[in-house]
């Protein structure tokens, strides 16, 4: 049966938030939002829109024709990534009567439990689905989502997806109670869920799948898109807005440069004229380097890190930029 419950916002009417303005790119899409709105009217404009752009309608055996794709590892595309444990499998390794590929190691995982959605287009939505290996899988059954820290695993009848999946939740989440008007109260609370999209920025592996599934079924996780709108609309913990740029007079202040671009002997420079803070995160989102640089030490050391994409956020007293950085 559908679901009927009240929204209880957390947002304070007098808090001053940042202006949302979607980049070039996205424009055309949200076109239809009204940004300068906020709590439950951005909330029902946004998922106004957001239902309207949802265009095709998968059936759940179609999963396999398009989330292999949408779970590729960036760093091999003949891999998928698993939720929760992070493994990287070979894309063919999924379970199912009709492959014959042999060893079958991973199934698909509903996020928000399949048993408590509504109706059957929810259940076959990519945007909630997640390669997972299928033990792990059905450990977490139909757990709801606990406060936790470290790996993934159990606490009591809860489930914790781990620290580097966190964000990824969170963010899921939140797309299928905006698109689907299914509460929050059947898989943890919304204040565990924005303090998560707060603390775990969003990733190149969830940007990949936002882009591959928009491309299957029309509809993007505005969530995904910029963190920063589930603040706008209930408050919590400022998450990122992924949308703010800095002005060209904060940007010719910072002149940022990183170089080389890829890299390849370890050693990363940044032009610069005042201190940097500088944060880089892998492509799940996990933070992996935290330093500070200095026009009189402009360079870090990134020996330790693996051969890939890896994402770099750049903090100065004017503001923020993020730039994507390759290790070859």
């Amino acid at each position: 049966m559908k679901h009927f419950y009240s929204l209880f916002l957390l947002l304070i009417t007098s808090v001053a938030f940042a202006q949302l303005t979607p980049p070039s790119e996205l424009q055309a899409y949200y076109s239809g939002v009204d940004f300068s709105e906020t709590g439950n009217n951005l909330y029902n404009n946004l998922a106004t829109e957001i239902i309207a752009s949802h265009s095709t309608f998968l059936t759940y055996s179609d999963r396999h024709d398009y989330l292999y794709n949408a779970d590729e590892d960036l760093s091999n595309t003949s891999n998928v990534i698993l939720i929760y444990s992070g493994d990287s499998r070979n894309e063919n390794e999924y379970l199912s009567g009709s492959n014959s590929y042999s060893p079958q190691t991973f199934n698909t995982e509903h996020v928000y439990p399949r048993s408590l959605l509504d109706n059957s287009n929810t259940e076959a939505d990519l945007h909630l689905l997640r390669s997972c290996d299928i033990s792990i899988n059905s450990n977490r059954g139909n757990d709801p989502f606990t406060a936790g820290s470290g790996t993934y695993g159990s606490t009591g009848s809860a489930w914790y997806p781990g620290d580097d999946w966190r964000g990824d939740v969170a963010r899921i989440i939140m797309y299928v109670n905006l698109r689907y008007n299914e509460p929050f109260t059947d898989v943890g609370n919304l204040n565990l869920f924005l303090e998560w999209n707060a603390i775990d920025p969003v990733s190149p592996f969830e940007d990949q799948r936002n882009e591959v599934i928009s491309g299957v079924q029309g509809v993007r996780n505005p969530f995904i898109d910029n963190p920063y709108i589930a603040t706008v609309i209930w408050g919590g913990t400022p998450a990122e807005n992924r949308w703010s740029t800095l002005s060209t007079d904060d940007f010719s202040k910072l002149e940022l440069k990183i170089y080389p671009n890829p890299v390849k002997n370890n050693i990363v420079y940044f032009s610069i004229k005042s201190d940097l803070d500088i944060i880089i995160y892998n492509v799940l989102g996990k933070e992996v380097i935290t330093e500070t640089v200095s026009i009189n030490k402009n360079y870090i050391n990134i020996e330790n890190l693996k051969k890939g994409i890896y994402i770099v956020k750049l903090i100065s007293e004017h503001g923020q930029v993020t730039k994507k950085l390759i290790k070859q």
